[in-house]
């Protein structure tokens, strides 16, 4: 959620409209493999493709995957906290209403994407058990390409921490 919401903001501020007529997604993990997806973006109902050009979407990809750098460089001290903060009360008043809301978190992934055996940032409907099911979004063949190098880079993450 924390990368959706940069992702979000970068491109209400390029485009100079309100954060809530701007729909966008990140999937896989946070940093290098984040996974930007801009088919499932648009602005006011419109594709984000139709309102910027591919250069300025893939600058935005970039910047939205270089973020939380560009975020501690600018408190200096610390890290962000807000967003981070704003995204578990989300996440709680769903689990706590059992609302059913659909949102990216990190899930276990087991056959969705083509993907098993990992936690991945996904889109999840959440209820008063937690992740009720994973909801799968259509995407490019790039971005599920990107998708499953994300599973593959958390899994080798995993692999390092049971090594220990």
């Amino acid at each position: 959620m924390l990368d959706t919401a940069r992702f979000t903001s970068f491109v209400a501020d390029e485009l100079a409209v309100p954060v809530s007529s701007v729909k966008t997604l990140t999937l896989g993990s946070h940093g290098d493999t984040m996974v930007p997806v801009p088919s499932a973006c648009s602005v006011d109902g419109k594709p984000l493709t139709d309102v910027l050009p591919a250069n300025k979407v893939e600058e935005l990809v970039t910047r939205t995957r270089n973020g939380g750098a560009e975020v501690v460089a600018l408190l200096k001290t610390g890290s962000a906290y807000f967003a981070p903060s704003a995204a578990a009360a989300r996440m709680a008043k769903a689990v706590h209403e059992d609302s059913g809301a659909v949102m990216p978190v990190c899930a276990w992934v087991d056959g969705e994407f083509g993907i098993s055996g990992v936690y991945l940032g996904v889109t999840a409907e959440l209820g008063k058990d937690g992740v009720k099911k994973v909801v799968e979004t259509e995407l490019t063949a790039n971005e599920l390409e990107s998708l499953k190098a994300a599973a593959e880079a958390v899994r080798a993450k995993q692999a390092d921490v049971q090594s220990l």
